[in-house]
């Protein structure tokens, strides 16, 4: 299917590159959408459903997404913040009392969505935590012990921690789990149905003599000593753990139909949530703390949950978009970006989580971008 806002015959060359790094092993995996506020392109999917194996990758496979996690669990909190349920600069512990402890009661809500809260990544002995299996609650109560790394609003440091804390936010105020409240307020809107946070029951079983949605998901090819923590991601632990910083299961389809949403908002159409509230999220919030240092400030920004766009950098997103542009990467070998200045989005699902991974994405990014018309 042709799209109007790309050229065909670039846009070939972008799947052409996905298809050779699945042939030459580069990756086991890769599905990818693109599109724009008017329209998404079919699913190209590529390589096989498991390292070693030889099913190939089905258009509908489901994907451990990670990182990307982190807007969606934003938006879960963003929902409630239009509703005046919650303020940006509410302290967490106005809402998780217990969270004070330990020097962490001038931490609010805007801290967590932008990365500069003090809190760590992750929680110290992380691996053994997910090797025990503990639930979520336990994740939550080591949480509130920690003591921060730096002082609120000071400096920037990654924190999966903070969005676990976000989920933890909306639980109390709502009285619903955060994948409850996502699949209510944003998938089943938007017709997301092969989305969610944690694997539910109902995957285990047929759906109407198809077979269980759980043999969808594809494999991750993992390294044990180069990503200790990732033992876990392709057990039945992680994938119904529900982790609001990177347990979302999806399809590059249902990321797409969010994607398209996102830019239509912005263009204007009404949606799931107030262009406001968009608005704010795709911002740079690091502008705002002045405390911040001004290299991150100025070229490291932050919104409220997404990453913008750091040309330049290590993680950009690719070399040819727009200082508009907004996404996220994930552990597991994906990517998903968005470009409001050129009306453009791509999704890029893979099961490689090793570290050239993100160089190989950013190309594709790049060969995506000379494509638009």
């Amino acid at each position: 299917m042709a799209l109007a806002r790309f050229d065909t015959a670039r846009l070939e060359a972008a799947w052409r590159l996905l298809a050779g790094w699945c042939a030459d092993g580069t990756c086991t995996a890769a599905a990818a959408v693109v599109g724009s506020h008017a329209e998404t392109s079919a699913v190209h999917a590529y390589g096989v459903q498991r390292p070693g194996g030889t099913e190939p990758l089905a258009d509908d496979a489901i994907f451990l997404i990670a990182s990307p996690t982190k807007p969606l669990t934003a938006t879960a909190v963003m929902l409630l913040v239009e509703e005046g349920a919650v303020r940006l600069n509410d302290p967490v512990a106005a809402h998780v009392p217990e969270f004070a402890k330990k020097g962490k009661r001038a931490i609010r809500v805007a801290h967590l969505l932008t990365h500069t809260s003090g809190l760590p990544d992750m929680l110290p002995h992380d691996s053994d935590l997910r090797a025990a299996e503990v639930p979520l609650d336990e994740f939550v109560h080591r949480a509130c012990r920690l003591k921060p790394d730096f002082s609120a609003g000071r400096s920037v440091q990654y924190q999966s921690m903070g969005f676990l804390m976000l989920g933890e936010i909306v639980r109390r105020l709502t009285g619903k789990p955060l994948p409850e409240f996502l699949r209510e307020r944003v998938f089943a809107p938007l017709g997301m149905h092969d989305t969610s946070l944690g694997m539910p029951p109902a995957w285990r079983t047929a759906d109407a003599g198809a077979p269980p949605r759980e043999s969808r998901i594809a494999v991750i090819r993992t390294d044990d000593e180069q990503f200790p923590g990732a033992r876990v991601w392709n057990g039945d632990y992680w994938r119904t753990l529900g982790a609001p910083w990177g347990g979302m299961l999806s399809t590059a389809s249902d990321l797409g139909r969010w994607c398209h949403h996102l830019l239509a908002i912005q263009r204007g159409q009404a949606g799931v949530w107030q262009p406001a509230t968009l608005a704010a999220m795709t911002r740079n919030q690091l502008a705002m703390l002045p405390d911040v240092p001004e290299v991150e400030r100025r070229a490291r920004p932050w919104g409220l949950g997404w990453q913008l766009n750091w040309p330049h950098h290590p993680t950009s997103f690719g070399d040819l978009l727009s200082p508009a542009a907004y996404g996220h990467w994930g552990a597991t070998g994906t990517l998903v970006w968005l470009d409001p200045a050129t009306d453009a989005f791509a999704v890029v699902l893979t099961t490689e989580p090793r570290s050239p991974g993100r160089r190989f994405l950013a190309a594709f990014s790049n060969a995506v971008c000379a494509a638009l018309a």
